[in-house]
């Protein structure tokens, strides 16, 4: 049994009552761990060259655009940004790159000349506060607001770039205020508008509302067809990654993302777990994605950053696929003597560890039984007597810990 017959196992209830397909589109992928992942106050911004190979990554992943930055923030993000975009030329990668700047022509114009002289197009992804407890907080006029956006998305379409328009707090902004600032900058020549939940307010109502108002203007200005909706969400609540998914199924065009969810504050949603959950739910073309190299993508950006990948964290942590409870075990391995690794993946986990380069790991503790210390010992060519098992589970039993490869190697040195 495998495959599709482990499947016929599986009750799935995600299934139950859907009507038709989960994605009206094919879901696009804007990556921010080079620009809104290294804001976060812990991380280490990589060299240039760890850039370049976590950019080849995404491009390998499938991942349709890099946020290669903020330029007006100095000169070293303005030569890894042209850096960036010189290596995407040369090595002829399929992922394209944009900038974010603040919708100020001073930001804008190093985008403007970077894209000039290595000759490629860079999409403008210019952002401005809109929810009022940040005009007030900033003392702006919604008139200054306005007149910003107009200057701003003006000056990126004279100068033949795309133009995205990115409402900073939109999830906390009055529509009164969004509906000014989206139409002028539409009427200025943006052809996308980018809705950010920036502090993690949103919840699932509050993104279908947004979504559902957002797309009623479009269609309103008869741009329904020709302007593209983003969604970059945040992680405050904890709700980034469903609601990544739910802005794909509410028919937005690109949701983005950081490797590992890093970020300001709490983070953004996570890209790889958003790529994982999308593929196990079928909605990702393999020969389009190739996420066998997804865990080694979270580790680079991870050693690169310095953020410690915790232990639990799904798919790519330490523990994703182990275990030392007797029961978990003891499933497992009664799995793998039927000669069936697809189910040995999947008795106690809904993730397919082989599927992502990882494995099912059997470990020793004080919640093991007989199984566990059959198995590891097997694994390694160790035989099983009763008493070596014996004398390993006693030691299991006293720790409070699951026992290292060293600690059971005592015991069995102990032993003779």
């Amino acid at each position: 049994m495998g495959g599709s017959e482990t499947d016929n196992l599986i009750y799935d209830w995600n299934e139950q009552e859907r009507k038709g397909a989960l994605l009206s589109k094919v879901p696009r992928f804007v990556d921010e761990s080079i620009r809104d992942g290294i804001q976060s106050p812990s991380v280490r911004d990589p060299s240039i060259d760890q850039k370049m190979e976590i950019v080849r990554l995404m491009d390998s992943l499938g991942i349709h655009v890099v946020n290669l930055g903020l330029p007006a923030a100095g000169k070293r993000a303005q030569d890894d940004v042209e850096a960036l975009l010189r290596m995407i030329v040369e090595e002829k990668l399929s992922i394209r790159p944009n900038c974010a700047a603040r919708t100020v022509v001073a930001d804008i114009e190093p985008i403007v000349e970077i894209s000039q002289r290595v000759g490629m197009t860079i999409e403008v992804t210019a952002f401005i506060g809109s929810s009022p407890i940040r005009a007030y907080t900033e003392n702006w006029e919604t008139e200054r607001l306005v007149r910003h956006t107009r200057e701003a998305m003006s000056f990126v379409v004279r100068h033949g770039l795309p133009a995205s328009f990115v409402t900073e707090d939109t999830t906390r902004s009055h529509p009164n205020t969004l509906e000014k600032l989206f139409r002028t900058a539409l009427e200025a020549g943006a052809t996308r508008l980018v809705l950010c939940d920036t502090v993690g307010h949103a919840t699932p109502d509050g993104l279908r509302n947004l979504v559902g108002f957002t797309q009623n203007l479009l269609s309103d200005m008869k741009l329904q067809d020709s302007v593209e909706l983003d969604w970059h969400g945040h992680n405050d609540r904890g709700l980034a990654l469903p609601l990544a998914i739910l802005a794909f199924e509410l028919g937005v065009d690109r949701v983005h993302g950081c490797a590992l969810g890093i970020g300001e504050r709490v983070g953004n949603t996570s890209m790889d777990l958003l790529l994982l959950n999308l593929d196990l739910l079928g909605q990702l073309d393999p020969a389009q994605h190739d996420l066998s190299r997804l865990v080694e993508y979270v580790s680079m950006v991870a050693s690169y950053t310095g953020v410690p990948i915790h232990p639990s964290y799904p798919l790519s942590g330490e523990d994703a696929f182990r275990t030392a409870t007797g029961v978990h075990a003891a499933a497992i391995i009664k799995a793998q003597r039927l000669g069936d690794r697809e189910l040995a993946d999947r008795v106690y986990s809904s993730v397919p560890a082989r599927r992502y380069g990882r494995a099912q790991v059997i470990e020793v503790g004080h919640y093991s039984g007989r199984s566990n210390v059959i198995c590891w010992l097997s694994e390694r060519s160790i035989e099983p007597n009763d008493d070596l098992v014996e004398a390993i589970l006693g030691v299991a039993k006293k720790s409070d810990h699951t026992m290292s490869e060293a600690e059971i190697r005592s015991v069995i040195a102990g032993r003779g």
